[in-house]
């Protein structure tokens, strides 16, 4: 398997009392393969894993692998703070047929670098299916690094990483030392610079309620490597990223579905969802941004 293009962690959508909205889950990813994705990830923390029981996150993957179809490819998450657990998540991806887990660290244990490879790669022989890494140290609380690399990148599975330190130093390092580990960006305001590198595909939560503007800049820089145009884009997109930043990440993704006609529902505690000011911001990011990239993806502004 090949990561190559956009990738969307989905959203989990659910009913006015708490529960996951099946039917609502299904319009979502129909959505999404309608808007010409190329892949999408259950299980991730866009779609609150942490908030669900492991039969809830067990049933929705499965559910998933139906709705989809095989339609397009189906990434399933195991992220969890017991190497035991992670591993079940990964026999259940491997029993319903998915095409690849997410792995990312075990937050709040603090392993070592060490520590954290064993973890990886005790979960990699638990499903050998193709492997995303999922670097995000903000949330986990350490970082991938070269000792990890060195000891997971031994694994012919371990194919690809989602990095989403924001520290381009660790973009760098992989690109120069660790080529073979294909890049995906994770860190929305780096697009441009990720790609600029070699990246071939983006892990962007954005891509739930605008999935044609993230594919758009995926096909300006990889596929036509017209990197002007690229920019472009991107400029557009930043108001965007930096709305999604502002502490209530989840909430925004979730109401940015609302705002394109899907219904996801609130989010569960203890998160809250966006107030009223916040919802009227989104909503005025989102329409000048679907018109601007609008603008340049027809030609409009070609030479910006």
């Amino acid at each position: 398997m090949k990561f190559e293009g956009i990738y969307t962690p989905a959203v989990t959508p659910l009913d006015d009392s708490g529960q996951i909205d099946r039917k609502a889950f299904a319009a979502v990813l129909e959505s999404l393969i309608e808007a010409g994705v190329h892949g999408i990830i259950v299980g991730g923390s866009t779609g609150e894993y942490y908030a669900q029981t492991s039969q809830e996150r067990f049933d929705l993957a499965s559910y998933a692998k139906d709705v989809l179809g095989g339609r397009t490819h189906l990434i399933v998450g195991t992220g969890a703070t017991r190497t035991e657990d992670s591993v079940e998540y990964a026999k259940a991806a491997k029993e319903i047929g998915a095409d690849a887990i997410l792995v990312s660290s075990p937050p709040y244990a603090l392993p070592t670098e060490r520590e954290n490879a064993i973890h990886a790669l005790t979960v990699d022989r638990a499903a050998n299916l193709p492997i995303m890494l999922y670097n995000y140290p903000a949330r986990m609380g350490i970082m991938m690094g070269e000792e990890y690399f060195s000891r997971v990148s031994k694994s012919k599975n371990v194919i690809a990483i989602k990095e989403s330190s924001g520290d381009m130093g660790n973009l760098h390092l992989l690109a120069r030392k660790f080529p073979h580990i294909s890049l995906s960006c994770g860190w929305d305001d780096q697009a441009l610079e990720f790609f600029a590198w070699g990246a071939r595909s983006w892990v962007c939560a954005g891509s739930n309620f605008l999935p044609r503007e993230h594919v758009a800049l995926y096909e300006a820089c990889v596929i036509e490597k017209n990197f002007d145009k690229g920019r472009a884009i991107m400029a557009a997109m930043l108001p965007l990223m930096d709305f999604l930043e502002c502490g209530k990440f989840v909430q925004s993704i979730k109401h940015g579905c609302e705002i394109i006609g899907l219904r996801t529902g609130s989010v569960r505690a203890p998160l809250r969802p966006l107030n009223s000011e916040e919802k009227r911001t989104l909503q005025t990011v989102v329409s000048t941004l679907k018109r601007t990239v609008g603008q340049i993806t027809s030609g409009a502004n070609r030479h910006a």
